[in-house]
């Protein structure tokens, strides 16, 4: 392991959480605004800020990107390969949050747009996923 002399520590990965929003037979994206993969389409989520729990991370991210408050976040998910982001090792936790119905995504922060996709759409591939999001998904949902 590498020590960082800027931390006064160890060189550790990036934490990140993202959240996983069902509707019926649709998933909530966004679509990344800027690099890297921009363009491609994602689970909101972002860095966990210091001093913050994974948890929280991940319904502010929700609510940063897309303007839905979240609620009953549930884990489902850690991805952790050293390669999944092209920046730096960035290793994140996905919580299942549920939103109310009436709520509708506007896109906001990074994200320069943010809607519910069919499942059947990205489970085949139609839509450019960013990194392993397309794999988040595809296990989540075979849960």
């Amino acid at each position: 392991m590498t020590s960082c002399d800027e931390c006064n520590g160890w060189l550790n990965p990036a934490l990140a959480a993202d959240a996983a929003v069902r509707r019926g037979d649709s998933v909530l994206l966004i679509q990344r605004k800027f690099p890297p993969m921009k363009g491609a389409w994602a689970l909101p989520g972002g860095f966990v800020d210091r001093g913050e729990a994974p948890i929280d991370a991940a319904v502010r991210e929700l609510l940063e990107e897309t303007s839905m408050h979240g609620e009953n976040p549930k884990l489902i998910s850690v991805m952790g390969n050293p390669d999944r982001d092209p920046r730096k090792h960035i290793v994140s936790i996905v919580y299942e949050i549920e939103v109310s119905s009436e709520q509708q995504p506007i896109a906001g922060d990074d994200a320069a747009d943010a809607k519910f996709w069919p499942i059947e759409t990205i489970l085949a591939g139609d839509l450019q996923m960013a990194g392993d999001h397309l794999e988040i998904i595809t296990n989540w949902l075979n849960q």
